[in-house]
């Protein structure tokens, strides 16, 4: 088709296009990080979820290279650390792919130090890892921290999530330990709470350094950590947090010259729209530069930072094909492309928090487009798409039911959490595991009778359907 109103032309004048990632070849077929996905679609067949591992190394190697570039301007004296967040994204490919750019690691359950140690068996890592234990800890989660404390593993910091976790490494912990405290930072002013659950409060953290920390010969404080829930943003709430913290490190390093870390959490936004504008530079250096002259005017040496990046670490290297079953005109605004899958199911954070992701065809480029809501295969409600981040409506080229070739369609920047949110073959989101399942029923004599229907899923379950074996 030549005419104006074709879907390359929309995306040309609506965009800078072709971009990092995104191309069309000559045949007028989306590339994908130079991956031919109609090649993929012919082989493989939809639906399709596919990962580019290259993309992880490339976005560690940029998130470092900005941070040490920008304490070297600076003059900044402190080191950086990446730490890569492992429950945005669990399984064994992705692991292996990024330890091999020297990051440290980050958990949040217990089955993530079963995991940790998957990874030593199998040589992938070493005792001299830095672990920041991080969460919420139930017993059996601090258990596995104490293990790994005691089977030689040197950097393993708990970070205190309340004020009575550290009772249990007091008890429990032979020798001297590492410890880490997380602050509870104040929530945004629109949220539906004023404080984050995660992390003990700004006033009582004093109190408990002093209490539980400063005499006590078994614990070093090493590491303060915060994070904002909604993520590394230029507004007044994250720098007001951000200088929050520092003072509190400011306070906490004149009290402990062990401390020596400031863990700035995760948060750093992905691409998840070709409009997508975010200066990566001159935020990571205003975050030096802002930490730099708190410490200046609090005279402490600046810290060491620690980032926890998850979902920048892998999110851009995932995508999800689907092909478009039919179309149907509901009424005269409305009309759906039903794909052969469900959005509920494969990308959760659609209707989970309305989370939006690069939308864009495989094929049909050159045919004109039309506004499209996009539904599911389930019978839920809602199991649709029908906005982008950048306007409140989806635009896709149109076909007609029954063409050979049919509309296939790509979401993509899918990397972190869907698989672990959507329950994939039996995970879940922060390696959770799944409940005991009891049944209760009644004997032919009326009386409550209870079977144990499925016990609690183990670590060895989970971590197999992960590609531990």
């Amino acid at each position: 088709m030549n005419g104006t109103n074709r879907y390359f032309d929309l995306i040309d004048q609506t965009f800078y296009f072709p971009q990092e990632g995104f191309d069309i070849d000559t045949d007028g077929y989306l590339v994908f990080n130079g991956v031919p996905l109609m090649y993929l679609i012919e082989k493989y067949g939809t639906p399709l979820k596919l990962t580019y591992l290259p993309k992880i190394g490339a976005q560690i190697k940029k998130a470092r290279n900005l941070f040490t570039r920008a304490m070297k301007s600076l003059n900044y004296n402190g080191k950086y650390q990446y730490c890569y967040c492992t429950k945005s994204n669990h399984f064994s490919y992705i692991l292996e792919e990024v330890i091999k750019h020297d990051v440290q690691l980050e958990t949040s359950s217990a089955f993530d130090i079963d995991l940790i140690r998957k990874l030593y068996k199998k040589g992938l890592i070493d005792k001299n890892i830095t672990v920041v234990c991080n969460g919420f800890k139930p017993d059996h989660y601090k258990q596995r921290i104490v293990d790994l404390i005691h089977d030689g593993f040197e950097n393993v910091i708990p970070v205190c999530d309340n004020i009575q976790e550290i009772e249990y490494y007091e008890q429990h912990i032979q020798g001297v330990c590492k410890i880490g405290i997380r602050v509870a930072t104040e929530e945004e002013p629109n949220f539906e709470f004023y404080t984050s659950r995660l992390g003990i409060r700004n006033s009582d953290v004093l109190p408990f350094f002093n209490e539980k920390i400063k005499n006590n010969p078994k614990f070093k404080l090493t590491l303060l950590h915060f994070f904002v829930d909604t993520g590394i943003k230029d507004s007044l709430y994250y720098w007001g947090e951000l200088r929050k913290a520092v003072r509190l490190y400011a306070h906490l390093r004149r009290e402990s010259e062990d401390l020596g870390i400031l863990n700035i959490g995760g948060g750093m936004p992905i691409r998840n729209s070709l409009g997508f504008e975010f200066d990566y530079k001159y935020m990571i250096k205003e975050i030096v530069k802002t930490i730099l002259q708190a410490c200046q005017k609090e005279q402490i040496p600046e810290p060491d930072l620690f980032t926890e990046f998850g979902k920048y670490t892998v999110g851009e290297s995932g995508a999800a094909l689907f092909s478009v079953l039919a179309q149907k005109q509901q009424n005269d605004a409305e009309r759906w492309y039903m794909i052969d899958n469900s959005l509920m199911t494969t990308l959760p954070d659609v209707w989970g928090i309305g989370e939006r992701f690069i939308l864009l065809p495989i094929n049909k480029w050159y045919n004109e487009y039309q506004r499209v809501n996009i539904g599911g295969l389930s019978c839920d409600n809602s199991d649709y798409y029908n906005a982008e981040v950048n306007q409140a409506q989806v635009y896709l080229p149109t076909f007609e039911n029954g063409e050979p070739e049919p509309l296939f369609l790509g979401f993509f920047h899918t990397g972190a959490y869907q698989d672990q949110i959507s329950g994939y073959g039996g995970i879940k989101h922060c390696l959770i595991p799944s409940p005991k399942h009891v049944l209760i029923y009644k004997d032919p004599q009326g009386n409550i009778v209870d079977r144990l229907y499925q016990a609690e899923q183990t670590s060895d379950e989970m971590l197999k359907i992960l590609g531990y074996e």
